[in-house]
């Protein structure tokens, strides 16, 4: 039998990558990135669940440090945080410098090769 294990995210980067991994909640990125702060209510409106599964969302998000949260009164507000998405960019940055300069010396690797056997 199966049983379902947790799986901890001890890196920030490992974090931020489980976070964006999720349709829904790069969608409520989106929503902030386009209408700035909202509330977790606001968040919910576009989406049929129920609110602990926004909830849920929302701190992956923040504990991926995606989004920082602010409480209104008892009402919760969410904006982005840029910081964990840089760290991300930076890093998708190297590897594809790593790989185009890679995929260059292959090419001109087997550009040298065919002029060889002609």
């Amino acid at each position: 039998m199966y049983s379902q294990m947790a799986i901890h995210y001890d890196h920030a980067l490992d974090r931020t990558f489980h976070a964006l991994g999720d349709g829904t909640r790069r969608q409520i990125l989106s929503m902030l990135a386009n209408k700035g702060a909202l509330f977790a209510g606001d968040l919910r409106k576009p989406f049929d669940v129920a609110q602990p599964t926004i909830s849920k969302h929302l701190k992956v998000l923040e504990r991926a440090g995606l989004v920082r949260r602010d409480v209104v009164g008892r009402r919760h507000r969410f904006r982005l945080a840029a910081d964990s998405m840089r760290e991300a960019e930076d890093w998708i940055s190297q590897q594809r410098n790593f790989w185009t300069g890679t995929l260059k010396r292959l090419d001109a690797f087997v550009q040298t090769m065919d002029e060889d056997s002609v």
